[in-house]
């Protein structure tokens, strides 16, 4: 259907961050859940136990003190220990400078049964791994899991309080967030280069050399070093969103070494970055149809008597920030296109979220911008202080710029954003011209998007979400694709991310694959 506009020529105003693939999950527990639906599941060899391989300290000398360090655990808290984790920070000169991982532990409950180390990572990228446990460990394993592993979750380098990358002063990010220009005309080009010239030079300032060092190859060759600090002989890894890609590189980089690997919300390592911009665009917008088609039939939604009506609601408040910033309760603070955007898209992760749409999209309709600066402000992680609780998104765009090159010629940029629209009415105009970001980076990528096939690793599990707006479905149907032996579970449901999310069916997959070895039958699916 065609997008409601406002009179006058069309803006693109681009969101100042690019989407984020963070995960919101919830813990539940329930007795005899329903089983996927599929082929005969497969049942692997246990994991091993032992003592940890040396890993890369057998063939180079300049990396055993890497390998073969030995952590001191201290209790901080929420029955968690930490310790600080040292890895290079530059792999190919590794006598050079160093930096120290943070790193957290919830010992095996049940010690007799204990299978080894589970490494977690939550995504972003940037996303903290010790937060994320530190949250309670329900929302990241269930109980039979956390029986049988001791759940390590660490922050990636660059994030958390792993020498984070702090690239502007709050006041300032909070400009730089809700900043809007209308980059489709020279004049704007110019402008919103220059915005995000500022931001780069900042992460250059406090980073360093480590800003060029931050990608997803050098965080895979630190994931093997904690491997083998926590004792393990192979990788037993629960990534979810970005860290199905940090999974994913580790196995290619580290084939031999894959224990049980289970990927859930994957993102295809073979996409491009426009790649990944379009594909998220569309399914954020199928993920908006299907709150729309939710909303009449929901107490407490009063937004139309159709899906299209619902959508046409939410687009009319988007279009309106656009051209006129909403009010809100700090008057310093108007919501502008990028912070609607922003507000409107943490909804659509979780289907739990979608009454706070409803309100939101209310209120905005009445003059009030408050609640959807509230809903802006938690997507980001700003506190009622103007303080941010982490450096997530400074991490994101760090990350990413080294991950995947960009073509930001106009001509580019305009194609795409031609795209963007037609793939996503609603939301394709925040998301254009997004490479401008990573276009005036310091530092040039590090990795090039290609697939990934792990010959010789163990099987891996691959968990896709049919409706998942920040990773969608086919993303996860690639990967399994690619990896060697994968198997892929799929979950015919809403929001980003399927494990610890209310299937008992999903979670009974996962864990048995986890604690018992077995490997869901081909065509696995899980309704509920």
């Amino acid at each position: 259907m065609t997008a409601t506009t406002t009179a006058g020529p069309r803006r693109r105003r681009r969101a100042r961050l690019a989407l984020l693939a963070v995960v919101a999950v919830l813990a539940t527990g329930c007795s005899g859940p329903p089983q996927p639906t599929g082929g005969a599941p497969t049942t692997l060899p246990a994991p091993s136990t032992g003592v940890s391989a040396p890993g890369e300290a057998a063939t180079d000398p300049a990396l055993a003190r890497f390998y073969g360090q030995s952590p001191s655990w201290t209790d901080c808290g929420g029955g968690l220990e930490c310790a600080t984790v040292q890895v290079p920070v530059d792999w190919a000169a590794p006598d050079r400078d160093e930096l120290g991982l943070a790193v957290a532990r919830q010992p095996a409950t049940d010690p007799s049964e204990r299978l080894g180390a589970l490494l977690v990572n939550p995504g972003g990228p940037g996303a903290s791994g010790v937060a994320w446990l530190r949250g309670g460990s329900q929302a990241v394993v269930s109980d039979a899991v956390a029986a049988h592993y001791d759940v390590v979750g660490f922050d990636p380098r660059g994030t958390g309080a792993s020498q984070p990358v702090d690239c502007l002063a709050d006041a300032d990010f909070d400009a730089y967030r809700a900043a809007t220009t209308d980059a489709s005309t020279p004049a704007g080009l110019e402008e919103a280069t220059a915005q995000d010239e500022a931001f780069a030079q900042g992460c250059e300032i406090d980073a360093g050399l480590l800003l060029g060092h931050l990608g997803t190859v050098d965080a895979a060759r630190d994931l093997d070093v904690l491997r083998a600090v926590v004792g393990s002989e192979h990788l037993d890894y629960l990534g979810k969103s970005y860290g199905t890609l940090l999974g994913a590189v580790y196995a290619q980089e580290f084939p031999q070494r894959v224990g049980r690997l289970v990927l859930d919300g994957a993102l295809d390592p073979a996409s491009s970055a426009s790649d990944v911009t379009l594909v998220q665009a569309q399914g954020l917008e199928q993920a908006l149809r299907a709150y729309a088609a939710d909303c009449p039939q929901r107490s407490g939604c009063d937004l139309g008597d159709t899906a299209d009506a619902v959508v046409e609601r939410v687009r009319a408040v988007l279009d309106g920030a656009r051209e006129r910033p909403l009010a809100t309760s700090d008057p310093a603070r108007p919501v502008t296109a990028p912070l609607a955007f922003q507000g409107v898209v943490a909804t659509l992760y979780n289907q739990a979220s979608w009454p706070y749409l409803d309100r939101a999209t209310k209120a905005a309709e009445s003059g009030d911008g408050s609640p959807l600066l509230q809903l802006a402000d938690a997507y980001a992680g700003r506190l009622p202080s103007g303080q941010y609780s982490s450096n997530l998104l400074e991490a994101f765009t760090a990350i990413n710029c080294l991950d995947r090159p960009v073509d930001a010629s106009p001509e580019a940029m305009a194609a795409e954003a031609a795209q963007l629209e037609q793939r996503s009415p609603t939301f394709g105009r925040s998301l254009s011209y997004g490479a401008l970001q990573c276009s005036v980076w310091p530092v040039g990528p590090t990795r090039t998007p290609a697939p990934v096939s792990a010959e010789g690793a163990a099987p891996s599990l691959v968990v896709g979400t049919t409706n998942d707006p920040a990773t969608p479905y086919v993303w996860a149907q690639s990967l399994a694709a690619q990896l060697s032996g994968s198997r892929l579970l799929t979950w015919q449901g809403e929001g980003h991310t399927a494990y610890r999310r209310g299937s008992a069916c999903v979670d009974a997959a996962v864990d048995g694959y986890l604690v018992e070895g077995v490997l869901p039958g081909q065509g696995a699916t899980c309704t509920s």
